[in-house]
């Protein structure tokens, strides 16, 4: 058992930082927990119903912002994070460019970020207690009341943009965060400054002018929480803009000039699946519900489910450019046992005419 004098911790905490990396995060560090300034802001976000259908975002009382409440005994807050772009993945801009091509978020195309950093964090903490004994932990990977974003902020891992991602000088935003509570008084971190000045390029870009204010997003408007939390049908104004995009966006951080740093992951298992990165939209509409979860088996992507597959990817074909071959495939779908895919197709098949008209 270590003895928890200052000298022993600082260098506990120098140690958990070389296991971090020879574990494959990019960077760790440590924050206190303290969050108190985050409880007005997130109560404010909540009151204006920006979480829309995330009525987990309300749950939980104040455990979300106090850590201690959520697992007993927390003191620090030990933060990952871990890139997640690969350089194997085809052009994000070149598949935007082109409306027959399924974009598919960055993040999802790999196998699914929150088991295998919880693994790798569970890891970490079994070389903690090989070190000190037993402690108390808990690890998270966005996967509880947890703060994700201030907690890396509060730990150096970088600032909040005003699309409320986390932003590193050398990194970009290209990254999954994950943290392990613990009650062992490591010492802290400190934040970074926040170098966004007077840039908005993430807001003049989004779609669906969803960052309504600087670090303030509407997530109702957002193509991410609308392709992948809503459940129901897309509303009407929303689904020009969302264009090809058929599972999240990235169109925030493809402008955003941090992101001319970001690294490439070694990571094999966020090498893109099934040629997810650059496949038809026909092709993917065709996919039955047994083929979307074998394909989609260890991947992000299954948690929404065969329905909203095909909704996101209806809309998307009503925003390509008119071809017969999209028009039979819509067609097909047409009589789908689902209300909310039938309606999707019903307006993606009446764009189509409306396209085919005009040429």
């Amino acid at each position: 058992m270590l003895n928890m004098n200052d000298h022993n911790l600082k260098d506990l905490a120098g140690q958990i930082r070389v296991w971090g990396r020879q574990l494959g995060f990019a960077h760790t560090a440590i924050s206190n927990v303290d969050l108190s300034g985050c409880e007005a802001r997130l109560a404010a976000w909540l009151r204006s119903r920006f979480h829309g259908e995330m009525g987990y975002m309300a749950r939980h009382g104040t455990k979300r912002t106090r850590p201690g409440e959520l697992v007993p005994g927390t003191l620090r807050a030990i933060t990952v994070r871990m890139n997640y772009l690969h350089e194997h993945s085809a052009s994000a801009e070149k598949v935007l460019e082109q409306p027959e091509k399924a974009y598919i978020s960055r993040y999802a195309l790999g196998r699914d970020y929150h088991k295998l950093i919880r693994k790798r964090l569970q890891a970490l903490a079994d070389r903690i207690s090989g070190r000190v004994g037993k402690f108390g932990y808990r690890a998270f990977c966005d996967s509880a009341p947890v703060m994700e974003k201030a907690l890396a902020e509060k730990s150096g891992q970088g600032w909040q943009g005003k699309h409320t991602n986390i932003l590193n000088r050398e990194a970009g935003s290209w990254f999954f965060l994950g943290e392990l509570y613990t009650d062992l008084p490591l010492p802290v971190d400190p934040p970074v400054t926040a170098h966004c000045g007077r840039c908005q390029a993430c807001m003049d870009i989004c779609p669906t002018n969803a960052i309504v204010a600087p670090y303030q997003l509407d997530a109702r408007r957002c193509i991410s929480y609308l392709t992948i939390e809503l459940k129901g049908p897309i509303p009407r104004e929303y689904r020009k803009p969302m264009g090809n995009r058929i599972f999240g966006c990235d169109d925030c951080q493809l402008v955003c000039p941090w992101n001319k740093y970001a690294k490439w992951t070694d990571e094999a298992d966020f090498r893109p699946r099934h040629q997810l990165d650059n496949r038809s939209l026909v092709e993917l509409f065709q996919w039955e519900e047994e083929t979307f979860l074998k394909k989609t088996e260890g991947s992000a992507i299954r948690r929404i489910g065969h329905i909203r597959w095909l909704r996101n990817i209806a809309i998307a074909l009503g925003n390509a450019r008119y071809k017969p071959g999209i028009v039979q495939a819509l067609h097909a779908r047409a009589g789908h046992a689902s209300e909310i895919v039938r309606e999707s197709v019903g307006w993606a098949l009446a764009q189509q005419r409306a396209q085919s008209r005009r040429e």
